[in-house]
């Protein structure tokens, strides 16, 4: 029997991560063979010069790999196995005002925590959800994988608006933790970890890790976590760290120091130290800045240095190594390995003592059904705590993206652990909303 060949999509066909992505495919495509990739964006300008410096790559390294952009959904999502969707409405432009504006008021001001991340949550929904009509439209069985953020009220929008859907919501900043974890302790790989964790996207906790003869290793990355967080691992897992991310790594262990029975995902500084984060960001130039200043000029001058010069030899493109995840997940689902991977899946009893209709992140193992969740039990009354007044955020953005509704907006700032009262949140709202009037739904 002829090896199945797969055909890929990757929506956000312009993001400075598509490169990466793309080459990645390339290197594992012994075990993932690949007959055609596809980008697709709606920012036409912007995918062409990502995506014209892709196909000199491909010509020259897979010319056996069909290759096209597009911005018209019927041709990006015909015929495809996979949809890859990493999309960011609003560009890193929106991204910045998602960060500035709760400075203003002395809130955190971060792409994904606090209301820069509910902020681009009401714009994020209705982006996914297109994105996925149309695969399902074009490519009924198709799989969608979806690593947009902010995951969590992506996750629970998909989960409202679409039930029924074959997507898998993920994320992949718990497999950079735990490569650092593996790296502490001198394994060689994140995959000899055999991990127990749950918890919300970019708000979780990992609460055991084994070795794969069942020993315990929690004891020893404990030690590395206590002292240093997860900077022990930085000179091992990462060549070029900036240093927003190096203040991000080694604060985690002050938020390990709150529970010292888990291991904290880095994401909780903004919730439980929101105030050493407000101090030590500069409300004129945030992280939005420094991507804009940094990889996105550093990735569009590779792109057009290699159409200027016709050929991608030498020319900077490099693999995204955790899009490595990505292919895992998409070999699980063609070839029914029965991986275990961390999902944003609905609860549904996994984690026992918490509401069953969360978007809860937790192990799972993947087959071409889909997946199984792994039950993580009764969880700590702390982490539960935190947990329900976070998804409770969660739930009230997306319905007041469903329902045009001001009040639960109100309300989902208001709740949220790092706006100090209910009047600041209706300060950053009501600006908010003045600067999201081209993505936003209309909120009465």
């Amino acid at each position: 029997m002829e090896e199945k060949k797969y055909s890929i999509t990757i929506a956000g066909g312009g993001s400075t991560f598509t490169p990466g992505i793309c080459l990645l495919l390339l290197e594992h495509m012994d075990r993932f063979p690949i007959r055609k990739i596809q980008f697709y964006d709606n920012f036409k300008e912007r995918q062409e010069t990502i995506a014209k410096a892709c196909e000199i790559y491909l010509k020259e390294n897979a010319p056996e790999v069909e290759f096209g952009y597009t911005t018209d959904p019927e041709t990006a999502f015909t015929d495809v196995d996979f949809v890859m969707c990493h999309i960011r409405v609003g560009l890193y432009a929106m991204r910045e005002k998602d960060e500035k504006i709760p400075l203003k008021y002395g809130v955190v001001g971060q792409e994904t925590c606090g209301p820069g991340g509910l902020a681009y949550g009401m714009r994020s929904i209705g982006g996914v959800i297109e994105i996925l009509d149309y695969m399902e439209k074009y490519s009924p069985n198709a799989w969608m994988l979806n690593y947009s953020n902010p995951a969590a009220i992506v996750a629970e929008a998909t989960r409202r608006l679409r039930p029924d859907s074959k997507i898998l919501n993920i994320c992949d900043m718990p497999i950079d933790l735990e490569e650092k974890m593996a790296s502490m302790i001198g394994l060689s790989s994140r995959k000899e970890l055999d991990v127990g964790y749950y918890g919300l996207n970019h708000f979780g906790w990992w609460h055991s890790i084994k070795d794969q003869n069942g020993n315990d290793l929690m004891p020893e990355i404990k030690k590395h976590v206590a002292a240093n967080g997860f900077a022990d691992a930085l000179s091992k897992t990462n060549q070029h760290v900036e240093q927003s991310w190096i203040e991000t790594f080694s604060k985690a262990k002050d938020v390990y120091a709150l529970d010292p029975d888990t291991i904290p995902n880095t994401y909780l500084k903004y919730y439980l130290y929101p105030d050493y984060v407000v101090e030590h960001s500069d409300p004129n130039h945030t992280r939005a800045n420094e991507v804009m200043e940094h990889r996105e000029k550093n990735i569009f001058t590779i792109c057009q240095n290699i159409i200027d010069k016709g050929t991608a030899k030498d020319g900077g493109f490099e693999p995204d190594a955790h899009a490595e995840y990505i292919v895992d997940l998409a070999c699980a689902l063609a070839t029914n390995t029965k991986e275990k991977f961390l999902l944003i899946v609905p609860n549904e009893g996994a984690v026992e003592n918490f509401d069953r209709t969360a978007m809860v992140e937790i192990p799972c193992y993947v087959g071409i059904n889909g997946y199984e969740r792994v039950v993580q039990g009764a969880i700590p009354q702390f982490q539960k705590g935190l947990m329900e007044q976070q998804v409770s955020v969660e739930k009230l953005v997306v319905e007041a993206w469903i329902e045009g509704s001001y009040q639960k907006m109100w309300q989902a700032m208001t709740l949220s652990k790092i706006v100090p009262s209910a009047k600041v949140a209706k300060q950053i709202l009501d600006e908010m909303i003045e600067a999201n009037k081209d993505f936003w739904p209309e909120l009465k």
